[in-house]
């Protein structure tokens, strides 16, 4: 942990924060507000990921939009955040203006590549994890390792009671059929990646081809090449108005 020491021996990477989703569940609250911007709190959702990145010296953010996606770059550019050393550089994937909608996460991914360092952080807009840290020491164990990828996995909420991915005593992520017999868990939606692992999809989505990133994920953990550990602290997958209305019924610890 370097409690959001920045020094010299830091590896610079960039952080994608996935915000071009529409939001169906939500509705009718992001008929006119997209789902990173809405209220947690006291503050806009995607708030909380940019405070938590700034504090781990992450400074340098892709966003990607699509749905009001004007709204979300004005919220930046009239409240810009800095972390005490400098001010976040935010750049950005407008995915509508460029395609007419969302060209789904992998593929909003590759489209952001160029802008991109060759290992990045990404997460969804819409889950909140208060106590995450986005350590510079996570960052180097990744780089020192050999994984296309590392995914902080969480115990399954009610409402994804099967999970997504299983986990091997050694840290692997392990690509288990929803009937498994072994216990899988949910991606949580925050991870690291190298460029490589989006390697058969064209380098900056030129033609704006949709694809989803779980293929990807499966076919790099048949070769064991993404690694994962479990996050046990504060998580809530914000997409339903009644959830967003009992995170704001509670107070963060």
């Amino acid at each position: 942990m370097n409690n959001g020491a920045v020094n010299s021996t830091d590896i610079h990477v960039k952080a994608m924060i996935l915000a071009a989703g529409r939001g169906e569940r939500m509705r009718p609250l992001t008929d006119s507000c997209p789902k990173p911007l809405l209220q947690v709190r006291g503050k806009p959702l995607i708030d909380w990921h940019t405070e938590a990145l700034a504090r781990g010296g992450f400074n340098a953010l892709v966003i990607n939009t699509a749905w009001l996606g004007a709204q979300i770059s004005s919220h930046f550019s009239l409240q810009p955040r800095q972390d005490g050393r400098k001010q976040l550089s935010i750049s950005y994937s407008h995915e509508a203006e460029d395609f007419g909608g969302a060209l789904e996460t992998a593929g909003g991914i590759a489209r952001a590549l160029p802008q991109l360092s060759d290992v990045f952080w990404v997460l969804a807009g819409d889950v909140f994890a208060p106590g995450f840290e986005f350590s510079q020491a996570a960052v180097s164990r990744f780089v020192a390792s050999d994984k296309l990828a590392h995914l902080w996995l969480v115990p399954n909420p009610d409402h994804h009671p099967r999970g997504d991915f299983g986990l091997s005593a050694d840290g692997l992520a392990l690509n288990l059929p929803a009937d498994a017999a072994g216990p899988r868990f949910t991606y949580s939606t925050i991870g690291l990646y190298r460029q490589a692992l989006f390697k058969d999809l064209p380098f900056g989505n030129p033609q704006g081809l949709k694809a989803a990133l779980a293929p990807l994920l499966r076919a790099a953990m048949d070769n064991q090449r993404v690694s994962a550990e479990l996050y046990e602290g504060a998580w809530t997958d914000v997409g339903t108005p009644a959830r967003l209305a009992e995170l704001n019924q509670t107070t963060t610890n």
